[in-house]
């Protein structure tokens, strides 16, 4: 690993970091790696969060959704610079999505962003993009290097410009100097056309959830009423991840265990108000979420058939195994790196088959914890320091 001393002369060269994420801080979980890597490199340099400039225009099918989006969206942009923690800045840029929106947009953003570094003392910033919008940006923004955190395959995201949206990928992975994947099977499609890829995936707070999985007793107030057996989900609920006919179909073949959905809902109302054993608890804190899965018994990740999610690498997956729960998923390639650790299947059939398995026969909790101990998000921001300094050739 690279020593403090070579990271401080790195740094030397920049005096903060503009991160283009791809999460609103203000609506989003905060649990995503952009956010956590930001969080640990400030302890450095000042950073410079820039909230989600959107990938598409919201659809109008589902009004309740739509109004839903722009409300947030807008109080969001009502924030503008904010600190919010110690060396740490979120902006929540004007901006209009999609081509014309884009256009309209596109000299206003540049100016408030370089305007909210100015006011930080920011004046050689190293550029990190995780939001494929940001290439629309790069020749009017100021910076010495470019990292493009290639998380997702964001250019099929449901409602996007497809083609222009490639055309950006296309250009951040020849502009970048650094390519940083969290999924191997996504780098090994592009090493060829990527500059500098790398292999940095996700970190957990192992101590967090790992001593929440340990609690004799795990007491909260909206699950305590649910009987046991207890199947949990954590995270968003939305059709381009989630597989909604596998869902409810496991629900009906297992009518007397009780699921457990911590997260935002973006499915229609009417989706599962005839199960009772389906309860939704929306959103919580990033602090209470642990507690959330260790309540209970299995947890699951049903997740759909798509690019984007053959190409995924779920950060719940690291807090699943450290709360030391057994794990059912719907495959992605990554699994393939976790034999042993998750419960594999892809009807609603045999998905219920292995909840009812792993509620049986349990898991080695020690053993799955022991598997993510040192994937600490202290100890990938150490891997990233490494390549900083050390780029590959």
């Amino acid at each position: 690993m690279t020593s403090g001393k070579a990271f401080k002369e790195f740094v030397a060269d920049y005096d903060g970091i503009i991160c283009f994420g791809g999460e609103d801080w203000w609506y989003h979980n905060r649990g995503h790696n952009d956010i956590r890597f930001m969080q640990q490199f400030k302890k450095d340099v000042p950073v410079l969060f820039i909230n989600s400039v959107g990938l598409r225009v919201p659809s109008l099918k589902q009004k309740s959704v739509f109004f839903g989006r722009i409300t947030r969206k807008l109080k969001s942009i009502a924030k503008g610079l904010v600190k919010v923690e110690d060396n740490f800045w979120v902006l929540s840029p004007f901006f209009v999505p999609g081509k014309i929106g884009g256009a309209v947009s596109g000299s206003v953003l540049p100016l408030q962003i370089k305007n909210s570094a100015r006011r930080m003392g920011i004046k050689k910033p190293l550029l990190w993009v995780v939001n494929l919008n940001a290439a629309r940006y790069l020749d009017s923004l100021p910076y010495s290097k470019l990292i493009f955190q290639r998380s997702d395959r964001l250019e099929t995201f449901p409602g996007g410009d497809e083609q222009l949206l490639n055309s950006y990928v296309d250009l951040l992975l020849r502009r970048a100097d650094l390519t940083v994947y969290c999924n191997r099977g996504l780098m090994n499609d592009e090493t060829s056309v990527a500059n500098a890829p790398v292999f940095v995936d996700h970190g957990v707070d192992f101590e967090r959830f790992s001593l929440a999985g340990q609690k004799d007793e795990v007491i909260l107030p909206d699950v305590a009423l649910i009987p046991h057996p207890r199947i949990g989900f954590v995270g968003g609920i939305e059709k381009h991840t989630f597989a909604p006919e596998l869902f409810e179909e496991v629900v009906k073949n297992l009518p007397e265990f009780n699921f457990v959905m911590v997260g935002r809902n973006a499915m229609p109302p009417e989706w599962c108000v005839d199960y009772p054993n389906v309860h939704f608890l929306g959103m919580k804190e990033l602090t209470e979420v642990a507690d959330y899965m260790a309540a209970c018994e299995v947890l699951i990740m049903p997740w759909n058939k798509t690019d984007w999610i053959k190409d995924c690498n779920p950060i719940k997956l690291k807090e699943y195994l450290a709360v030391g729960r057994p794990i059912v998923s719907t495959y992605f390639t990554e699994l393939e790196h976790y034999d042993g650790y998750v419960r594999i299947a892809n009807c609603s059939d045999s998905f219920a088959e292995e909840i009812k398995k792993a509620i049986e026969e349990g898991c080695d909790a020690q053993s799955f914890r022991e598997r993510v101990r040192n994937e600490t998000w202290v100890e990938k921001v150490k891997q990233l320091k490494e390549y900083l300094t050390h780029p590959p050739k």
